[in-house]
């Protein structure tokens, strides 16, 4: 029997970027509803980190395993070379 894929089942990992004062700024985080997330961290009511910005998407990937969306969150968060890559294609 197979199971039918939910939209609880669908994680995404993101990273987010932003300009301001500060100069460029990313962030990573995972979740299963993306465009409420992003709304969320724009509203000010995300991570704290995120607050006193406007967020833009630069990068998703797309999971159906939460333990794996994890997974990858925490490498991205640690390959600032990646980040880096990602944020001047975009800025």
């Amino acid at each position: 029997m197979e199971i039918a894929e939910t939209s609880q089942d669908i994680c995404f990992v993101y990273i987010l970027g932003s300009s301001g004062k500060g100069g460029h700024r990313t962030y990573v985080g995972w979740t299963t509803d993306l465009d409420q997330r992003i709304s969320r961290h724009n509203k000010g009511t995300g991570a704290r980190s995120t607050r006193g910005r406007v967020w833009f998407l630069l990068y998703a990937e797309r999971f159906t395993d939460r333990r794996a969306a994890m997974s990858r969150e925490w490498h991205l968060k640690r390959d600032r070379a990646f980040r880096k890559l990602i944020a001047g294609v975009f800025v």
